[in-house]
């Protein structure tokens, strides 16, 4: 199998979770930020809902100004604590696709995975996000450069993206693999700018140079480059020219924690069978973290339906343990927390490290 890098960004995610709260709001131009008080100084948006986007309202403008322009905006203040609990709940779905996840924030993460049918993984991690209320856009390259920029395409698709990618009709994100073999015809005529990690003054200064476009840049001259940017910087914007980039994810030095998932040959529909899938994941993952000599605060299980509808739910433990009957334990009461009404497809169980 092929090994694919695959960049997941979360649609409008602040406004998107606030939307989980607050569902009468679904469709109304609704702007996160500061207090929520459009008349608070100094204060910008941090997120505005599509809506409100069609008003010209975006991230970074002043709440003042978004209300002077949206006066018809709902707005909401920002709730850090909230995104993040829902950051890790994705982070968590995420990795019942592959312990291979690069976070880069609140609501976008690369993934490395080893498949030769890309799109369709792409597919299913967008069903099991779209079963926590939330939709994203998802793109696939060679390396992590081409799967970042792919993900534009995605969400431009059925507004002015190129052929060739998949997208939901209402929200225009969805699929779309950037590689080697398209990367000139997707991106030689495109401004600089649109490289991930160019800025406005860095194309500004290649403008100056002469250098207009991407393919302007994939053509020029890697000594005038080094002389107006450094040895350094200037050599790799020619490369990044080019559209090349990591072909492996970063991952933290120091993990946080431990997982095992199972996808089962057949889905599990009988109980017994269902609790003795999460006893198995829980004492592997229990076992091989306390012969790490590591403790665990928080258990966290994560259930995937037939239908792809995918849910994790966790417990902090009342104190720090290393005892695996306690963490085992803990593991399936929080598997029947869940209402398993559907057959299971695949089972995760997770566990937070924490000091003894």
């Amino acid at each position: 199998m092929t090994r694919w890098l695959l960049h997941v960004d979360l649609d409008q995610f602040q406004a998107a979770v606030e939307f989980r709260r607050h569902p009468e709001l679904r469709g109304q131009p609704v702007i996160v930020g500061g207090n929520g008080d459009p008349a608070e100084p100094r204060k910008v948006v941090s997120c505005a809902s599509y809506p409100a986007r069609a008003f010209g309202v975006r991230a970074g403008m002043p709440l003042r100004t978004a209300a002077r322009i949206c006066p018809e905006g709902v707005f909401l203040p920002q709730d850090l604590a909230f995104y993040a609990e829902a950051s890790e709940e994705i982070m968590t779905v995420l990795r019942t696709f592959t312990d291979r996840v690069e976070v880069l924030g609140f609501d976008e993460a690369f993934l490395a995975v080893d498949t030769d049918d890309p799109e369709a993984l792409a597919g299913e991690i967008r069903s099991a996000i779209a079963e926590l209320g939330l939709t994203c856009a998802v793109g696939i390259g060679d390396n992590k450069t081409r799967a970042k920029l792919a993900t534009g395409f995605a969400k431009a698709v059925g507004k002015s993206g190129p052929a060739g990618a998949a997208a939901d009709a209402d929200t225009g994100t969805g699929v779309f693999r950037l590689t080697a073999d398209n990367w000139a015809e997707l991106m030689a005529h495109r401004p600089t700018s649109a490289l991930w990690g160019v800025g406005a003054r860095i194309a500004k200064r290649m403008s100056g140079l002469g250098i207009e476009t991407v393919g302007d840049l994939a053509a020029a001259d890697r000594q005038v480059l080094a002389r107006e940017f450094g040895p350094n910087t200037g050599p790799y914007l020619w490369v990044l020219g080019h559209g090349a980039g990591d072909t492996d994810i970063s991952e933290p030095r120091e993990p946080v924690g431990h997982s095992r998932s199972e996808t089962f040959p057949a889905d599990l529909t009988e109980r017994a069978d269902i609790d003795a899938a999460v006893v198995r994941l829980a004492t592997q993952v229990a076992e091989e973290t306390v012969a790490a000599g590591r403790g665990v605060g928080r258990v966290s299980v994560t259930v995937r339906t037939k239908t792809f509808f995918t849910r994790s739910k966790q417990r902090k433990l009342s104190a720090p343990t290393a005892d695996v009957d306690e963490i085992v334990q803990t593991a399936l009461e929080v598997l029947h927390t869940f209402e398993v009404d559907r057959p299971i497809r695949l089972l995760g169980v997770r566990v937070e490290y924490a000091m003894l």
